[in-house]
C-alpha cells in the first residue's frame, strides 16, 4: 500500500534497537522502549503559512530523524509499525 502524508506531516518507520544490552543481556520486547528516531519514509509538501504562501519541508525522504518521545500516531501499514508525526515534532536530522 502506498501513503502519502498531508501537509507538514511525515510517514517514519522505527529505527530497530539492538536486542542486547551493552552488558550483553537480551532484552524482552515487553521490557524495550520505541526508539525516537526513525527513518522518514514519506513527506507531505509542506505546511501553509497564514498568508497563503508553501513553506516546503526541511525534511525529505530518506532522512534519518530524531523525535519527541510521545509525539504522533502510530499505525500499521502491511503489518509494519509507522509512526505519523509533524515536522515541528521533529528534534533534528541524524548526519552520518
Amino acid at each position: 500500500m502506498k501513503f502519502k502524508p498531508l501537509k507538514d506531516r511525515v510517514l517514519v518507520k522505527y529505527s530497530e534497537e539492538p536486542e542486547k544490552s551493552s552488558g550483553g543481556l537480551y532484552i524482552p520486547d515487553s521490557a524495550k522502549e520505541k526508539p525516537q528516531k526513525g527513518e522518514v519514509i514519506a513527506a507531505g509538501p509542506g505546511r501553509v503559512t497564514e498568508d497563503g504562501k508553501l513553506q516546503k519541508m526541511e525534511i525529505k525522504v530518506g532522512d534519518v530523524v530524531l523525535f519527541e518521545k510521545y509525539s504522533g500516531s502510530k499505525i500499521n501499514i502491511d503489518n509494519e509499525e509507522y509512526l505519523i508525526i509533524k515536522e515541528d515534532d521533529i528534534l533534528g536530522i541524524i548526519e552520518k
